[in-house]
């Protein structure tokens, strides 16, 4: 049984899992962000972007890198979700309570949906003798409920970054900025 208020959010930088970081602090959870390099396009500015984050909210960081011999591109990532879950563990084997992951409804993935989480928490949870668990806070949510979410909760959405390609500028075309585009675009229409 998980005990404690100990909570690990799998952090790129982006909306998602800067809006996981202040959700749980909100709860008086005891945060941890972890980072994952596995050779993404965007690791440079991700990571440029949690650690202005992880410093905002004064929170420990703690990171993995994962070599593999494949380059990445944007678009969909076929076990992402799941390898980025294994490696934190992996990577903190004493670590019990929950591990929380920015996905939302909205996407066509099969990591990003209710499914995935039951599953991923059978395995999470054989392998950590129920010590450990997935939380998923936003998995109901559209991507605008959560940029609202951010807006109204003071979330520092101004330090994150969000573009699978790792421009300096965004590239305005993967599916992160598109995204993006959107929020940026509804936000201007507000002002």
């Amino acid at each position: 049984m998980i005990q404690g208020k100990n909570i690990m959010v799998l952090a790129s930088g982006g909306i998602d899992s800067t809006a996981c970081i202040h959700y749980y602090l909100s709860l008086d959870f005891k945060v941890k962000a972890f980072f994952v390099n596995y050779g993404q396009k965007s690791l440079k500015m991700e990571y440029r972007s949690i650690q202005k984050v992880v410093s905002h909210y004064g929170i420990k960081l703690g990171s993995v890198n994962c070599k593999f011999q494949k380059n990445f591109s944007s678009g969909e990532l076929i076990g992402r979700n799941g390898f980025l879950i294994l490696a934190a563990i992996m990577a903190n084997p004493c670590f019990k309570g929950l591990i929380s992951l920015g996905i939302h409804s909205g996407t066509p993935y099969y990591d990003c949906t209710p499914a995935f989480v039951s599953d991923i928490n059978k395995v999470i949870e054989s392998y950590t003798n129920g010590q450990v668990k997935l939380d998923a806070p936003f998995l109901s949510w559209e991507k605008s409920m959560i940029y609202d979410y951010c807006k109204n909760e003071g979330v520092p959405v101004n330090l994150t970054y969000s573009c699978e390609n790792g421009g300096i500028e965004p590239c305005g075309e993967c599916l992160s900025c598109l995204d993006r585009g959107v929020l940026d675009a509804s936000q201007k229409n507000e002002n």
